[in-house]
């Protein structure tokens, strides 16, 4: 028995000397990667480690046990409750020292215990050497967020269940867990890198955004002259920063970005230099208690359908992949203020101030500071000012027109158990200067337009298939669709008239498998005429009905044809075909059937001319999400 007990008390001095020689390895050689870690996060990481060479050791205990006949000893978990015949191993300040408090009557290993954990969050650096230098972070309260509960897990945050994603049409970062804190701010990353290979039927010289108004009618060698094109500069950007200073109060920026802007030096010769933009930046300040929505900085308008109520970043967008998305549809991306209000997150009521731009036609070139054709009974016409080069921070190369007040946008909005529905009233204001015949000075005109909006989303029958709609029609409202009519004209006095238009789309959208979408969305944007009849008996503004269009169908011919209707039919889809650590892969494949409608003119011998031209694009675009 003595022997035993002298084997056993041997064998326990060893196993401690290895027990503690094993942890001081791990110290030594973790020194690096936890060297910039919080305290609790390195006390976890020792404490883990402890645990593990405590179970070898009770391994190595057992298989001695067995081989000299002795009595088994007790499980780590048992032993790890009494403490009577065990040694205790404590962690001060990151040394360990053994307490003997006894022996058992057969060979025992000393049983590991704590205080209890500080239960630091785990990191999304675990491993790496890069983390915050204390507890509360770094100078700048910089600190890594935790990383997902399951570290095997690999399901992606895309959701091609709606009918706008947000992976697709945004960049989805709400979904996306937060990388790291400054502070109290948490801050998200979205974003993809993207490839779309382009064609067009008519040599457009345009990348990703097709100017659906710009086909060119026969008459131009352009016309018939497809065109091909590589273009990444779709690829996109965002953060996301939140803060909650209550339970109930919750403050967000988001900015997002792609290279879709083009300098004076950006060409496809030997470098596609093409330099980053903003397409949003605005923060958000919401009080849940209250339901009170304030938004300011650069956003969708309010005008645009929105899927859910009339938050940013849930706008019904068409899920396409051409950047100047589909006619018919309502947007504008622009500085605004906006305030909403919602009940229960059922109702909605917003009232947005947003940056006002106006867009000009006539039927023949009239520059800010031209002299327009004289007016029935006049001998000569008035000279008009209505915009300005831009100035400081502003494109020098674009005109900006002279804008008295912002457009406001109010909308109400419900969401039901059958879809979205919304319906909102649109007001602007143009204003233009004008020399009458005859005088010195100019004269202030300021002219009214505006007009009435609905959209809607609802399921079809199944939640795999969903139907998105809107409809605007106005007088001056050409901005606010993606094919660009002309808000206004002039009248015989030199005053911006507003022209009468309407626009609207209609989609389809199907979810036949998770990873899977499909749509197809038809879509229509049409003007009225706004005209005066000039001192020479001929027409003028837009619209007329007079001009001389008989070279529209000859190769070199002339033809100033007046855009009447654009109507254009859209189909494609997106296929999710890999996932993982690494993120999520998307295929887009899509085309689009474009026809243009021109005002009735004449050929010059008496007979009527209507003038059209068709288009066709197809988009093959990949896309990267790597935080998906």
């Amino acid at each position: 028995m003595t022997s035993a007990v002298s084997q056993n008390r041997t064998s326990k001095k060893k196993l401690e000397t290895r027990l503690l020689i094993g942890t001081a390895i791990f110290c030594m050689f973790n020194k690096p990667v936890l060297g910039w870690a919080d305290d609790a996060q390195e006390l976890a990481a020792i404490k883990a480690q402890m645990r593990r060479l405590a179970a070898q050791v009770e391994a190595i205990e057992q298989r001695q046990a067995h081989k000299q006949g002795l009595p088994k000893t007790r499980t780590a978990s048992t032993r790890a409750g009494h403490v009577g015949s065990t040694n205790t191993i404590t962690a001060r300040n990151g040394g360990f020292t053994a307490q003997p408090q006894g022996l058992s009557s057969g060979p025992v290993d000393p049983s590991i215990r704590f205080s209890p954990d500080m239960a630091p969050p785990r990191t999304a650096t675990a491993g790496l050497p890069f983390k915050s230098q204390t507890a509360g972070g770094g100078p700048l309260g910089f600190q890594w967020m935790p990383e997902a509960d399951d570290p095997q897990k690999t399901s992606s945050n895309i959701d091609l269940s709606s009918s706008s994603p947000q992976a697709i049409t945004q960049t989805a970062v709400d979904t996306l867990p937060p990388i790291f804190s400054i502070g109290g701010i948490s801050v998200r990353l979205g974003g993809f890198v993207e490839l779309s290979n382009i064609w067009r039927s008519s040599n457009m010289s345009s990348g990703p955004a097709t100017a659906w108004g710009n086909f060119p009618y026969a008459n131009s060698p352009n016309h018939g002259l497809d065109e091909e094109r590589l273009s990444a500069q779709l690829s996109r950007m965002s953060v996301l920063m939140e803060a909650n200073p209550s339970k109930s109060v919750r403050l967000q920026a988001y900015v997002e970005s792609d290279f879709a802007g083009a300098a004076g030096t950006s060409n496809s010769v030997q470098i596609s230099g093409y330099t980053p933009r903003m397409r949003q930046g605005y923060f958000t300040f919401t009080e849940k208690d209250w339901g009170f929505h304030l938004l300011m900085g650069q956003a969708w308008s309010l005008a645009t359908n929105y899927a859910k109520g009339i938050l940013p970043r849930q706008e019904q967008l068409p899920a396409v992949t051409d950047n100047n998305q589909i006619p018919g549809i309502s947007f504008t991306r622009v500085p605004q203020i906006r305030i909403g209000k919602d009940w229960n997150q059922k109702y909605w009521l917003g009232l947005s101030i947003e940056d006002p731009q106006a867009t000009v036609g006539f039927s023949s070139s009239i520059a800010s500071g031209d002299t327009l054709p004289a007016a029935y009974g006049q001998a000569h016409g008035a000279r008009v000012y209505y915009s300005n080069a831009g100035g400081v921070l502003l494109n020098s190369a674009t005109q900006y027109t002279d804008n008295p007040v912002p457009d406001i946008i109010v909308k109400g909005a419900a969401d039901t158990s059958f879809g979205h529905y919304e319906v909102f009233g649109l007001a602007r204001w143009f204003r233009s200067l004008s020399v009458a015949p005859g005088a010195s000075t100019t004269k202030k005109h300021t002219t009214f337009g505006g007009g009435v909006g609905a959209g809607m989303t609802m399921p079809l029958g199944t939640k795999k298939l969903q139907l998105a709609g809107n409809v605007l029609a106005g007088d001056g409202i050409g901005r606010y669709g993606p094919t660009l009519l002309p808000d206004t004209t002039f009248n015989g006095r030199g005053q911006l008239s507003p022209v009468p238009e309407m626009m609207g789309s209609l989609g389809l959208i199907g979810h036949p498998t998770s990873s899977v979408l499909l749509y197809t969305y038809g879509g229509v944007e049409t003007a009225g005429r706004k005209r005066y009849m000039g001192a020479d008996g001929h027409q003028y503004g837009y619209g007329v009905t007079d001009l001389d269009l008989g070279g529209c169908d000859i190769e070199f011919g002339t033809c100033n044809a007046q855009t009447r209707t654009l109507a254009s039919l859209t189909a494609g889809g997106w296929w999710h075909f890999m996932q993982g650590h690494y993120g999520s892969v998307m295929a887009g494949l899509q085309y689009t059937y474009i026809r243009k409608f021109a005002f009735r003119g004449n050929d010059g011998a008496g007979n009527s001319v209507y003038p059209t031209t068709e288009g066709n694009t197809v988009y093959v675009t990949f896309r990267y999400l790597p935080f998906q």
